[in-house]
């Protein structure tokens, strides 16, 4: 087994090159879709003042970890935790990261799917005219339960993403993220405008904008914790990896606020592009809906048939929601490719190919069980997959991580690793508090809080 050379382990070419891929598997379908859902069930404006505060307490402190970890170490999870702690049993929360990847991939890429699906469908004119709620349901349902279709965009998608992982670092993902991240803010930008511009768009803005504190309950507060946590990519050590391919000369606190920052922007854009939008569409309430995974694909078609220029916006969303997933899929990618790199010493290309084609065979049940198979889609598997993986497992993941900083490899450790690159810390205090007590107990909170909800 021969070192593992440059060229296969990779770095950054520059600090903006970390932020935008960083920034781009951070933000993905959880930003975009589900950041909106759950604002529309969770008291509008009052969700977005809890979540931004989750953010800034709770996701950029774990970020932080997990950053100060992998550039510590230049290694994938695994590897991370077995060079700090070698011959424990520390490194099997590394390995439960990777699996956690591979699983998140399989089934995310099937949502990921649905959005290159339904922009060919948006492009061929499908919702051109006047669609109501059954046909958009029709439409929906038709398209997940067609095996054919469903698996073909499955493969696509996992194909685009092997391809841009198995080019590298800096000639796939940093190329990629320099493309793709420009574009999604440049399109998400164009929908917001677009989307200020319609008429009644007035009543959503003040839903969105406009707290009503004595709507506020520990829901909220859970809801929007797990939101920031699961939407920054969090907890199954792709930060740690993506942290493993920076320059010891970059600052890890700013790198950490600007992904946050990214993140945030966007799942705030996205509300800007709905909630005026849903106010200004007749016969929707926009607080009646439920976080279920399909229902973007339910009702966006619904809006661009009653909205001036629906067509192109139609295009523009899906066109951004797709760009979206695939920064997320790619990242995904990363972490257990990084693996077999790092500790198998297998070449880049052919780790890629391996990871891909597993995680294309694992995504067959929930591809398949949205109708296209009964016994799956009475199993829910997709739904439970989300569950684990989306869920419990990245709480899991991410509790560990801030044990371990805190109190295995130790707080002043990593207070010296983040000063490389940083000489003034400003807010070391609030960070080291939050590690130690804040964020294990609010994500061990939110792991009870959910498990709670599955029971």
């Amino acid at each position: 087994m021969g070192s593992v050379s440059e060229k296969d382990r990779g770095s950054w070419g520059s600090k903006i090159a970390f932020i935008f891929a960083a920034s781009g598997s951070a933000i993905g379908l959880g930003s975009i879709w589900r950041f909106p859902i759950m604002v529309g069930t969770n008291g509008g404006a009052i969700f977005v003042f809890a979540y931004i505060l989750a953010v800034i307490l709770i996701g950029f402190t774990v970020m932080l970890a997990e950053l100060t970890i992998g550039r510590h170490t230049q290694k994938n999870p695994v590897g991370a935790f077995n060079s700090i702690k070698p011959h424990t049993p520390w490194k099997a929360v590394g390995y439960m990261g990777v699996a956690t990847g591979v699983f998140i991939l399989s089934y995310y890429s099937v949502v990921a799917g649905w959005a290159l699906g339904y922009l060919y469908k948006t492009i061929t004119g499908v919702f051109r005219g006047e669609v109501s709620w059954e046909l958009s349901d029709h439409v929906f349902a038709h398209f997940a339960a067609n095996p054919i279709e469903v698996l073909i965009c499955l493969f696509i998608i996992i194909g685009l993403t092997t391809f841009v992982i198995s080019k590298g670092v800096r000639e796939g993902i940093e190329r990629w993220s320099k493309v793709l991240m420009p574009l999604l803010f440049a399109l998400i930008i164009s929908l917001a405008i677009r989307a200020l511009t319609l008429r009644g768009a007035g009543t959503g803005i003040s839903f969105y904008l406009k707290p009503d504190f004595a709507k506020l309950n520990a829901n909220i507060l859970f809801f929007a914790v797990g939101q920031a946590f699961f939407s920054l990519s969090l907890g199954m050590g792709t930060m740690m990896t993506y942290g493993s391919y920076i320059s010891k000369k970059d600052n890890l606190v700013s790198s950490a606020g600007w992904v946050c920052f990214s993140d945030s922007l966007v799942a705030f854009l996205a509300g800007i592009i709905i909630f005026p939008t849903l106010f200004a569409t007749p016969g929707i309430n926009p607080e009646g809906f439920k976080a279920e995974i399909g229902l973007m694909f339910q009702v966006l078609p619904l809006i661009i048939s009653k909205i001036p220029g629906g067509y192109i916006f139609g295009v523009l969303f899906f066109m951004l929601l797709l760009v979206a997933a695939l920064t997320s899929t790619i990242s995904l990618l990363e972490v257990p490719t990084a693996f077999l790199v790092d500790e198998r010493k297998w070449k880049r290309r052919k780790a890629a190919i391996f990871i891909g084609a597993l995680s294309f065979l694992l995504g067959i049940p929930s591809a398949l069980s949205n109708g296209g198979v009964s016994f799956l889609t009475r199993l829910g598997v997709m739904v439970k997959m989300d569950l684990i993986f989306g869920n419990i497992m990245l709480a899991v993941g991410a509790f560990f991580i801030c044990i371990f900083l805190a109190y295995s490899w130790g707080v002043s450790n990593a207070l010296k690793e983040i000063a490389s690159g940083n000489k003034i810390f400003k807010v070391k205090p609030i960070w080291v508090f939050n590690i130690k007590f804040l964020a294990p107990f609010a994500v061990i909170t939110i792991l009870i809080f959910i498990i709670g909800i599955a029971r």
